[in-house]
């Protein structure tokens, strides 16, 4: 019987093009046990060209390991996963180089089939592209390391003690896009006097929840709520680009409706796909990596404290869909409105606790 291998395969880019890097595993399909790992840098690149990188590499360890396996090759790119399954077609060069590159080693197997999965579902391929990304790649065959015998292992130190930090999402107080429900991405605009006065709202609610650090978008919607927040708890507001709002591109400052009469190809595809970008813009998935990295940072600078994090709707969306473990579909099945506030902890033994969501009991 020919053995059975999943391959996980990611990838990203700091910028869209910009630095990027991809990241692949190979599992016996039966135990789940990780075969192999690969993770590297692929320059100056796009998401989707580092996500088919993270795809060649994968198939090549499949192959280095078991020439007759069958494989299913899981991705959370439903651009990638649609391509090579040959039912959309490969319209970029830098892409159609990759895909007959994964296709010949594809053919060299004993079989290959390709599924989509949530991002969620695919975290330990995307560790290794942020490896990649970081400057630290990966080359690792389990098979090729020495295994240790019974009697020299150690015993076991004592657990780590369980250290959980709890995060409180405050979306930024109104602007004049926010009544009449325009795409609001990049933008600089002020908060309107209501926002004010959310923003006043939200800090003395923010008195009673013992945030010990104010993090914010640098967007001047996001800024002036923090710091109307901070002010009143006496803390600095920290800025992290990775928490800014999705970029709509030329959807910025229309209605939904104005959208789809100016757009209306763009408009409908960007809505029904976490994976397309606005015309000229990013995707859910874009901003899904972004506010992965700044989670990260977040859990590591700040373990164990209580951190107000001032944003937008799309990332807040986000980190919701991080703390209940599902896919970036989640964005368009919740609602936050302007000011609410949502919570979610985080326990440094991988559990999450989603406790609150577009909570506005302070507006009242």
């Amino acid at each position: 019987m020919s053995r059975r291998f999943v391959v996980e395969a990611d990838g990203g880019s700091r910028g869209n093009p910009g630095p990027a890097g991809y990241g692949a595993l190979v599992r016996d399909a039966s135990t789940g046990r990780v075969l192999a790992e690969r993770a590297a840098s692929v320059g100056r690149a796009t998401n989707n060209v580092a996500e088919y990188g993270g795809l060649v590499a994968g198939l090549q360890a499949a192959l280095d390991l078991d020439a007759t396996a069958d494989v299913e090759v899981r991705m959370d790119s439903k651009l990638v996963v649609e391509q090579m399954s040959g039912r959309w077609k490969v319209k970029h060069p830098d892409m159609q180089k990759l895909a007959l590159q994964a296709r010949d080693l594809a053919r060299q197997l004993g079989s290959v089939r390709y599924t989509w999965v949530p991002r969620a579902q695919n975290g330990a391929a995307d560790a290794l592209a942020n490896s990649a990304m970081d400057g630290r790649p990966v080359h690792r065959d389990v098979a090729a390391e020495a295994t240790v015998v019974a009697d020299d292992v150690q015993p076991a130190a004592e657990p780590a003690p369980v250290v959980t930090t709890v995060t409180h999402l405050l979306r930024h107080g109104k602007t004049e896009h926010t009544p009449e429900r325009r795409y609001s991405g990049r933008n600089d605009l002020p908060l309107s006097a209501t926002g004010r006065a959310e923003a006043a709202a939200a800090a003395v609610r923010a008195q009673d929840l013992g945030i010990e650090v104010v993090l914010a978008s640098p967007l001047r919607r996001t800024r002036e709520t923090a710091e109307v927040v901070a002010g009143a708890l006496g803390l600095p507001v920290e800025l992290d680009d990775d928490l800014v709002e999705l970029d709509f591109g030329d959807l910025e400052g229309l209605t939904a409706a104005e959208a789809r009469v100016r757009h209306p190809l763009a408009a409908r595809r960007f809505g029904a796909d976490v994976t397309v970008a606005a015309p000229n813009g990013e995707s859910v998935a874009d901003v899904s990596k972004r506010v992965a990295r700044a989670r990260t940072r977040l859990l590591e600078r700040h373990a164990g404290r209580t951190v107000l994090v001032v944003s937008h709707v799309t990332p807040i969306k986000l980190l919701l869909a991080a703390g209940l473990g599902v896919g970036d579909e989640v964005v368009h099945r919740v609602f936050l409105e302007a000011a609410s506030l949502c919570t979610v902890a985080w326990s440094s033994d991988g559990r999450t606790s989603v406790r609150l969501v577009n909570d506005t009991a302070h507006l009242r």
